[in-house]
């Protein structure tokens, strides 16, 4: 029993919620982090969006459990491995699915339709998009998009435009390191052929795949420099004389929004570096959670953030 409920969690791949974090941004930067019921409703989008990516996770495994079986690593999944039967996988799906509308709706009529919208993105990415060389990538960054704008639909607040810049940017960095790392793995074991595993993998070179994540990796610290630079929700300006006297530049009263900059341009460093040394952005998540350099970086952006937005800018 308890086995079976082990391979039940695994095929839900709860590591992977991290990504749906990505519907706090709408809040976090417009200065409603701590209102309860704006929080409410982002909580419970927030869970919407796990319930039914666990269940497109589960489909995307029935649809693949063939090719899955050929692949070094993804044959132990659940579904491939026989561990969850296939019939067992629907039904679970068709749960979390109905479950994660209903919850869903319950947000705002927007979120809901949004939330359609995901379903049937990544049901197509899973059906035909991930076989279609650069569609892949562009139908990847657009689940990390549609989280965001999940923010947005959900609290009523909208998002910056350098803010939705940069997410696009970042979502086809992290988008083009998954399909690096995916292509380095499958290279490296002589006796998996490429096209059996992910067809689209096929049309790609390591060289083009670098020259993709050089291009969003310097687009993302642009983006984001700019959006720090150009924004001023609160108004960041502290009224200490004794940290902001009167001779310093305006530029500094009121733009301490940047000073996130910088662990931000380290979070990307570190996160090309263990991309290239280990080979594992074929799981984002998995980079985040492990890496402890990767992790401390981001818990010390989220604090520079807050720190900014709800103490200083008070």
């Amino acid at each position: 029993m308890k086995k079976k409920l082990y391979n039940i969690i695994r095929l839900l791949r709860p590591r992977q919620w991290i990504k749906n974090f990505a519907i706090f941004p709408a809040i976090l930067f417009t200065g409603q982090l701590f209102e309860i019921l704006v929080l409410q409703k982002i909580i419970i989008g927030f869970f919407a969006f796990c319930f039914l990516s666990s269940a497109i996770y589960i489909v995307n495994d029935i649809f693949d459990a063939k090719k899955d079986k050929l692949h070094p690593f993804k044959k132990y999944r659940p579904i491939a491995h026989g561990d969850v039967s296939i019939p067992v996988g629907l039904i679970l799906a068709m749960a979390l699915g109905i479950f994660a509308f209903l919850i869903s709706y319950s947000v705002t009529p927007a979120f809901f339709i949004l939330i359609i919208v995901y379903a049937i993105l990544q049901i197509a990415y899973s059906m035909f998009l991930k076989n279609i060389a650069l569609i892949d990538i562009l139908a990847l960054a657009a689940g990390y998009i549609l989280r965001v704008y999940g923010g947005e639909f959900a609290s009523g607040f909208h998002i910056s435009v350098w803010l939705l810049l940069t997410t696009i940017s970042a979502s086809l960095f992290i988008a083009v390191g998954k399909r690096r790392s995916e292509l380095a793995l499958i290279s490296r074991h002589l006796e998996t052929k490429t096209y059996s595993t992910r067809q689209a993998l096929s049309h790609y070179s390591e060289k083009l795949l670098d020259l993709y994540l050089s291009v969003f990796a310097t687009s993302s610290f642009i983006s984001y420099s700019l959006f720090t630079f150009l924004e001023n929700p609160q108004g960041f300006k502290i009224s200490f004389g004794l940290f902001s006297p009167d001779f310093l530049p305006a530029f500094f009263q009121r733009k301490w929004l940047m000073v996130t900059i910088i662990p931000v341009v380290y979070g990307i460093m570190r996160y090309v570096q263990v991309l290239y040394e280990k080979q594992e952005g074929e799981n984002p998540e998995r980079i985040l959670i492990e890496d402890k350099q990767l992790l401390t970086t981001v818990i010390i952006w989220l604090f520079l953030v807050i720190g900014v937005i709800y103490v200083i800018g008070a």
